[in-house]
């Protein structure tokens, strides 16, 4: 299965993906385009360093939202990826790409949907928002995409405890290495070896021991 990865920054969730595909992991699983929202992302570097093609696709750069979500999808459609993953990108996706790719893109959050989400709980926020409300368990999840924020349905979720002595970055770190970067790939996985579907916007597992794949999650 090709996949195309969205990127905004330096592309550790990206890193993440890579090194499963490279351990064996995902061994049905090619990383076939990187497209990222920006020209200074550290995740482009990764993708050449892996030569993975790689591409810039800006809304900023283009003269309608409608001609960009066009050039998004064109080259995602030039990659022959058939998933979209979403990992650290910043951008919320337009309806053409939405509709083409129905079921077929996921996003990592860095919280426990549906708390803590939706615009503007991106990057640090959401873990600035758990620690001034002062809950005990957070995490991050992997959903399915739609037209709205982290509304789509839910794969996979993990969760950590909130220490006392969080800040938000020592608690954003633990759970990208802990939670983010342990479901994302589980969740590829699972998609790429056909152990899951959406019925009624809910998402039902078939035949698959996720317990001897991955104990940690």
């Amino acid at each position: 299965m090709k996949i195309a990865v969205f990127v905004s920054g330096g592309g550790t969730n990206l890193q993440a993906i890579i090194d499963r595909v490279q351990s064996g992991f995902l061994p049905n699983v090619e990383i076939s385009l990187v497209l990222s929202s920006s020209s200074d992302a550290y995740a482009l570097t990764r993708a050449s360093n892996y030569g993975i093609p790689s591409v810039v696709c800006s809304a900023k750069n283009y003269p309608s939202r409608e001609l960009w979500d066009e050039a998004v999808l064109d080259h995602v459609m030039k990659s022959g990826a058939t998933l979209i993953v979403l990992a650290g990108y910043l951008s919320l996706l337009g309806s053409k790409v939405v509709k083409a790719f129905s079921n077929r893109i996921i996003n990592v959050h860095p919280a426990l949907i549906p708390s803590f989400c939706g615009a503007g709980m991106y990057g640090i926020n959401p873990h600035i928002a758990v620690l001034q409300r002062g809950v005990k368990v957070s995490g991050a999840t992997v959903h399915f995409v739609n037209e709205n924020y982290d509304e789509g349905p839910i794969i996979l979720q993990k969760a950590i405890e909130v220490l006392q002595d969080d800040t938000p970055e020592s608690l954003q770190k633990r759970i990208m290495v802990n939670c983010e970067q342990v479901i994302l790939p589980e969740a590829i996985r699972l998609i790429s070896e056909d152990k899951i579907e959406v019925k009624n916007n809910l998402v039902v597992f078939k035949n698959d021991n996720r317990e001897e794949k991955n104990e940690d999650i």
